[in-house]
């Protein structure tokens, strides 16, 4: 067994490596710093995770005890990662940990990350050499500006300053005075790769009279003026606009990333949580007669996945299944086709309403209909069956329950996808705190449960579906595009 420095990158999930990712799937313990990323951070399901960051003046463990404590865990024989922002080896201090580490005999690997110099410097337009302006780099920290040898780096093309955001008055005049002229173009990029990334572009003099958000990452040198013209993150719809989406991150990981492919700041925000039915023995009997339904409907992808969980542990398989399938919406149907069923009828509205619709042209009378759904849930779609003369039965595949997710988070826009997380975000915060939000509702019952509650959405999606919410936010700030 050995210790992993594991590099996170600059913040951005999706520039994890492969390897960190399996790594940290895998870890028994992860000890993380102040600027891992929280969403590498959750690849550590089953992990006990220690905070030992370090922050300009607030260190939470020193960093002999942090190597010390590495060592402690690994002879417990347990996996042990040590997650670190941007790249283990580049100011990050993986060095002195591997010292001890080899000290103690501890074997151990480094797995780089992309350091956020670079990563950096690509989201915020600044090429780090370019034939018509740097042939050279140097890499420096701005913690302590007197142990820097100005003079040695001051000519240096490209000049890349870490952690220089509070010291960058004193860096900028012992650039000047070590012979860099004041008007050589200068820029700061605080949290790089992000959502809330911000560039600031100037000299290194007017750099100097601003004050710099931290962390951020100083680039000096003739490549730092393109970023006026080569910074796409900057330029992506949605960026600088943060948005709370109330379904856990796991349950909808595609809807995630497409936000964030616009620029977004993404915040989890589960106010629901999937839990066990009370008893699985009505879902587990229905199961056992699957032969005898004629449809079996799907409202949501949970009950999918809470159907096939059962049906998993059961005597019994899909050769059971002889029922025609309906789903509401493309989350179920995906969920279905996953378990490469075909979807027999998909309603042109992606709401329970429309199930009677989309069945009214097939025979239902006499039809036996197996419906797995949440605890609690509307009667339209069963009451609506029955007027047809089916024979509907109702099964409990799951709850959804309020879980502990706290306060609501600082966001521009809430996302809400059912009627549950509407009411479980009222259930979870002052009745109050929902009028500091945009509001965006998946469709016409959503947007009826908010006005019951007294929320006007602001924008309403059409399709009803994850993909229209992001559309109609989109819209929102961007009408004519």
């Amino acid at each position: 067994m050995k210790v992993y420095l594991v590099g996170s990158g600059p913040g951005d999930p999706e520039l994890l490596t492969v390897k960190a990712k399996r790594l940290l799937e895998s870890a028994d313990i992860v000890l993380y710093d102040h600027l891992s990323s929280p969403e590498a951070l959750r690849l550590a399901r089953g992990a006990e995770k220690i905070y030992v960051g370090k922050r300009r003046d607030d260190h939470s463990f020193p960093q002999d005890e942090i190597g010390q404590m590495l060592i402690e865990h690994w002879k417990t024989g347990k996996h042990v990662v040590r997650l670190k922002g941007g790249d283990p080896y580049v100011f990050g201090r993986g060095g002195e940990e591997c010292e001890a580490l080899a000290a103690a005999g501890v074997p151990f690997e480094v797995v780089p990350g992309i350091s956020a110099a670079i990563g950096a410097a690509a989201y915020a337009g600044i090429p780090l050499t370019h034939r018509d302006y740097a042939s050279s780099v140097a890499f420096v920290t701005g913690h302590h500006p007197a142990a820097i040898d100005w003079p040695k780096v001051a000519g240096v093309d490209t000049l890349v300053i870490f952690m220089g955001a509070f010291h960058f008055p004193e860096l900028a005049a012992a650039l000047i005075a070590a012979g860099r002229a004041a008007d050589t173009p200068a820029a700061a990029v605080s949290w790089a790769t992000r959502g809330e990334q911000r560039t600031v572009t100037g000299t290194i003099a007017s750099l100097a009279a601003q004050k710099i958000a931290s962390p951020a990452i100083l680039y000096i040198g003739g490549v730092a003026a393109l970023s006026e013209r080569l910074n796409w993150f900057e330029k992506l719809p949605l960026h600088g606009v943060s948005v709370a989406l109330t379904r856990p991150l796991a349950q909808s990981p595609d809807t995630a990333q497409k936000f964030a492919a616009l620029g977004a700041k993404v915040i989890e925000y589960p106010t629901i949580e999937i839990s066990d039915p009370f008893s699985f023995d009505p879902l587990d009997r229905a199961i056992g007669e699957l032969e005898k339904f004629d449809w079996l409907i799907f409202t949501s992808a949970n009950a999918v996945q809470a159907f096939a969980k059962r049906l998993a542990v059961s005597p019994h398989d899909l050769r059971s299944l002889r029922a025609k399938l309906c789903a509401v919406g493309p989350m179920t149907r995906k969920a279905l086709t996953d378990m490469h069923l075909k979807v027999d009828v998909l309603p042109a509205e992606y709401v329970a309403e429309s199930i009677a619709a989309a069945l009214a042209s097939h025979p239902m009378q006499g039809q036996q209909v197996l419906i797995p759904r949440a605890a609690i849930a509307r009667d339209t779609v069963p009451d609506a069956l029955r007027a047809m003369g089916a024979i509907v039965t109702i099964v409990e595949a799951y709850r959804t329950i309020v879980p502990a997710s706290g306060p609501a988070p600082e966001a521009d826009w809430i996302t809400f996808t059912s009627s549950s997380t509407v009411k479980n975000f009222l259930a979870l915060n002052e009745p109050d705190v929902i009028s500091r939000y945009k509001t965006a509702s998946i469709g016409p019952i959503t947007t009826e449960t908010m006005r019951m509650h007294g929320i006007e959405p602001t924008v309403e999606a059409n399709p009803h579906t994850t993909q229209g919410v992001l559309d109609a936010i989109l819209h929102y700030h961007h009408p004519q595009g």
